[in-house]
């Protein structure tokens, strides 16, 4: 499936620094991969590549089985190996029509005879899941309709990710169909019919789908599994039974109008249904391996959510006797109420019993709370109306200086504002230099 992929690349924002190339004999590359994954072929040409302060060298072969990255599928690793040398490919790339070969050093006598070997277990997972994107393609054409274009995709040995146009998420009901539908044509073993070389005009005719905004050439290669018929350049399943299994891992948005779809096949779905089934076991060891999980799951929830609303009607209550009794031990100051605490309170219930108290006082009034709830403080100020429009009092700014004292900050309106810090030990100080600041 050609496509641009949808990897992004670290190696391309990095600066590069290439020497020129060493010439050991003139000739074009032959690609064999789609035939052989081991072929005898001789080094044409080499240079050195510095990026990061790391050294690596690019090495273009007579003939190559490896797949250079394309169409958003990974380049092929593998190894060189002659008489006296076994040399790692780490990557392999395509560039100027080529296949160029990553290795991180080069072997003693680079004009010798090599074997150019694949790393088959990779490619046979990269082509799995290559041939599972042309699956899910069609499926996803035959459930949400015709309008589903491909617009990027990325295959490696252990992913394959696919983005299509669609204008809306596609619902959990689609995507089982769409599994279902791939896993279908998976059981039927479908053989791969590849056509190398067939003149566009029949390859239309063949009903094979090409890509909006590629370029193709007068012959084109087309690859078919039964129903899926596409243009592509790039390395396949013999058949869908190869592919094993195929799951839908995550449905996401990536742009207005288009779509992701994340999927895993073959050993990474055995992979991830052990990791599944060892997560049920641990989550049943909670629950004393109840057989009806979900059933003793629900009833801990409707006990939580009771309990829960228990535990809220005992904080309103307290909050309602804390209100009265810091009411009742307010001091007066110059005709004005003062209310101080530092006490232990969630957040939520501070700011509860902070207007509860401006309820209950009538008059001038200004309430400072230190309040802290799992080591984390908090200041509260509440004030009447009067003391902002006849003190010229603004509790915003009032927070604000002495929440440094707990090593923080916050703010909030002239009557009432909040801060947070993380210095419990500064409460009371904090509380202190409030009533400083109101000159009272």
């Amino acid at each position: 499936m050609a496509s641009p992929s949808t990897r992004s690349s670290s190696t391309n924002a990095a600066a590069v620094e290439n020497s020129d190339w060493v010439e050991l004999k003139p000739g074009e590359q032959q690609f064999v991969g789609y035939d052989y994954s081991e072929y005898e072929c001789q080094i044409l040409r080499y240079r050195k590549v510095t990026q990061k302060k790391n050294e690596f060298y690019e090495v273009v072969l007579s003939a190559t089985p490896f797949y250079g990255e394309m169409g958003g599928q990974v380049g092929d690793q593998g190894v060189l190996v002659s008489e006296n040398d076994t040399i790692e490919v780490i990557d392999s790339k395509r560039e100027n029509g080529q296949t160029v070969h990553i290795v991180k050093q080069l072997p003693k006598d680079p004009s010798a005879q090599f074997m150019a070997c694949v790393d088959t277990d990779k490619r046979d997972a990269s082509a799995a899941n290559h041939t599972a994107t042309h699956l899910l393609d069609y499926a996803l054409k035959q459930v949400l309709g015709d309008h589903v274009e491909q617009k990027g995709s990325f295959v490696s040995p252990e992913v394959l990710r696919f983005d299509f146009s669609h204008f809306e998420k596609v619902t959990d009901e689609q995507l089982r169909q769409v599994e279902r539908m791939v896993n279908d044509m998976i059981r039927q073993d479908l053989p791969r019919d590849e056509h190398r070389d067939m003149p566009m005009d029949e390859a239309k005719k063949l009903g094979a789908i090409a890509l909006f905004g590629e370029k193709y050439g007068d012959k084109v290669r087309v690859m078919r599994f039964g129903p899926s018929c596409e243009l592509c350049g790039g390395i396949h399943a013999t058949s869908t039974g190869r592919i094993g299994f195929f799951k839908i891992i995550s449905e996401s948005s990536v742009a207005a109008g288009i779509r992701r779809i994340e999927a895993r096949t073959g050993k990474e779905c055995e992979e991830l249904l052990y990791n599944i089934e060892d997560t049920l076991k641990t989550v049943k060891s909670f629950f004393n391996n109840a057989k009806d999980l979900q059933g003793v799951i629900q009833k801990y929830i409707e006990e939580h959510d009771h309990m829960k609303k228990e535990i809220e009607g005992f904080q309103a209550q307290a909050v309602e006797r804390a209100a009265k009794t810091l009411v009742e031990q307010a001091r007066e100051v110059n005709g004005v109420k003062v209310v101080t605490s530092v006490i232990p309170m969630s957040p939520a219930a501070a700011k509860d019993l902070a207007f509860k108290i401006r309820a209950a006082v009538q008059g001038s009034l200004l309430c400072v709370l230190g309040t802290h709830d799992n080591q984390k403080p908090q200041l509260s100020i509440m004030m009447s109306d009067d003391m902002v429009s006849d003190h010229g009092l603004n509790a915003g700014q009032m927070v604000r200086e002495a929440a440094k004292l707990i090593q923080g900050g916050g703010g909030g309106q002239p009557h009432f504002a909040q801060a947070g810090g993380k210095n419990v030990d500064g409460l009371s100080a904090a509380v202190d230099k409030v009533i400083e600041l109101a000159h009272l």
